[in-house]
């Protein structure tokens, strides 16, 4: 395995280019990653954990504890914030988030750490929420860009490293140990058709695990000068051995999420295009994708992003970041898909990543994507506000005690909220 000192510092720009300008290869759970609350006693959620950066990205990124106990006074107030550690502090780009089975670690990922040839998956001791310790970062040699992550029940997690050592193809999925040493970068010879690993979930149930390809991270930055290079494809793996066994080509481009749905017998799961308004039933054993759900007849354009769903698999809630809303939809008949509310968050509102309470009450939305600055091509900035929505049946409706506001918030300035964590 590489050394980490082997990698070369890519950032500033003088650097980058050297990075950026290597070519793409190819043409292009349920997880508890995002979708419920840690394991446990009590059933009601308490603290809110969020992986957030400077947007500076000058002070150190940070990770923010919030009250969200309803019977509680400070209900919506900071407890507490935990600084990255030097010398990988600031420009990470924190991105999604990762909550133990235990409910005791957090890991957040940097999904930029590897312009500044820094660790990239950062992990806390959480177990006393108003305290939370830095325990350890790591940098997997084969493979950066992290992403989304999934808790494993024995301790650990398995992570979306959606690039290669240096941001293009192929990437890996990482597995950690519970005592968060790295295991395996998976799988040991990856396809080479654009294996760009964003969204995952698992159901160890039937011995699978799938996870969505999204995009060339490199294509996204000003030294790559040709577009953006987005992918359209659903993996299927032996979750066991860790091994793809099937690849599942999807019309759309953009398939940044990727959910199993819990207790289908026939193994199918949902994906959606970002780039072309589409919500697809995936069947792994076929090998099809089938569009079901039309989100352009919500507003076109409207970037479907992250997906959680209900432990019954009869609701799917979808975030629109370029729409400013989050759609709730009723997927009791998993081909046809019925359209059940639309939250209106306002414009430029952005919201991206959202978590749903393990008792499936509450959804918490956080209002940010990626802005990559002077250096890159994505700029979906959002309003740094983080939600709270109450779940019933067949409604969604914003909690009016909650309001965190991420520009406020902080003494160090203006900081952008990302993934959330309930515990």
């Amino acid at each position: 395995m590489f050394a980490r000192q082997y990698r070369p510092a890519l950032f500033p720009v003088t650097s980058l280019i050297a990075l950026l300008g290597l070519a793409c290869l190819g043409p292009l759970r349920p997880s508890t990653a995002g979708d419920v609350s840690a394991s446990g006693d009590d059933e009601r959620p308490r603290h809110l954990f969020i992986c957030a950066g400077d947007q500076a990205r000058k002070a150190p990124d940070f990770l923010a504890v919030i009250n969200f106990d309803e019977r509680s006074n400070d209900y919506g107030q900071v407890v507490a914030t935990r600084a990255f550690p030097a010398p990988d502090a600031s420009g990470n780009e924190p991105h999604h988030i990762g909550l133990s089975h235990d409910g005791k670690t957090v890991a957040c990922g940097g999904l930029l750490s590897v312009l500044k040839a820094q660790k990239e998956v950062f992990f806390f001791d959480v177990s006393d929420p108003a305290d939370p310790r830095f325990l350890s970062a790591a940098d997997p040699p084969l493979s950066s860009i992290t992403d989304e992550f999934h808790a494993l029940p024995d301790g650990g997690f398995l992570v979306t490293m959606m690039g290669g050592p240096e941001g293009h193809a192929p990437g890996r999925v990482a597995e950690f140990d519970k005592n968060l040493h790295l295991v395996h970068e998976y799988p040991e010879h990856p396809p080479a058709d654009g294996f760009n690993p964003h969204g995952i979930s698992v159901r160890p149930d039937l011995d699978l695990m799938v996870t969505s390809d999204f995009i060339c991270p490199a294509t996204t930055l000003h030294a790559d000068a040709g577009a953006m290079d987005f992918r359209g494809s659903v993996r299927v793996w032996d979750f066991g051995r860790r091994e793809i066994v099937r690849t599942i080509t999807v019309p759309g481009s953009g398939t940044i999420d990727v959910k199993l749905i819990p207790n289908d017998r026939r193994r199918r799961a949902y994906t959606a295009a970002m780039l072309d308004d589409h919500l697809y039933l995936v069947d792994t054993k076929r090998g099809t994708a089938t569009a079901v759900f039309d989100f352009s007849s919500i507003q076109p354009g409207g970037w479907p992003q992250l997906m959680r769903m209900t432990e019954n698999g009869a609701r799917l809630f979808v975030s629109m970041n370029q729409a400013g809303k989050v759609v709730m939809l009723d997927t009791s008949d998993p081909r046809h898909p019925r359209l059940l509310k639309i939250l209106e968050l306002g414009p430029q509102s952005g919201p991206h990543y959202i978590a749903l309470t393990r008792d499936e009450k509450r959804l918490v939305i956080s209002d940010y994507f990626l802005n990559e600055d002077s250096f890159g091509k994505v700029h979906a900035e959002g309003d740094h506000k983080l939600h709270v929505a109450r779940v019933t049946d067949n409604d969604l409706v914003l909690d009016p005690r909650f309001a965190v506001d991420f520009n406020t918030a902080f003494a160090t300035g203006p900081a952008r909220p990302h993934g959330v964590a309930i515990d």
